[in-house]
């Protein structure tokens, strides 16, 4: 029995955790939808990138997402994402 305590530990857990993540994504993502001149700039951003040959959503375009922003890695993929899907779907 005792082996079945720590996954079950660590899955109660991290259901506590989910929704801070997704309340984190979420002003993340709503920042954006009410600063459409924030997304504009971003999308600029990404179509100096691949103009020089780099996809925006590439590890190195993402790092200095994550940098520029101050966010993790995993919120700046998730950002560049969102941005593109919406507001420049011509940039790869």
């Amino acid at each position: 029995m005792r082996h079945l305590f720590l996954p079950l530990s660590l899955s109660v857990a991290l259901l506590g955790v989910a929704p801070a993540l997704r309340a984190q994504q979420s002003s993340l993502l709503e920042s954006v939808k009410r600063n459409p001149q924030e997304a504009r700039s971003l999308c600029n951003q990404f179509k100096a990138l691949n103009a020089q040959g780099v996809s925006a959503t590439s590890p190195q375009a993402i790092s200095n997402l994550a940098k520029q922003r101050s966010l993790t890695r995993q919120d700046a993929e998730i950002l560049a994402t969102y941005v593109i899907g919406l507001y420049c779907p011509d940039v790869r």
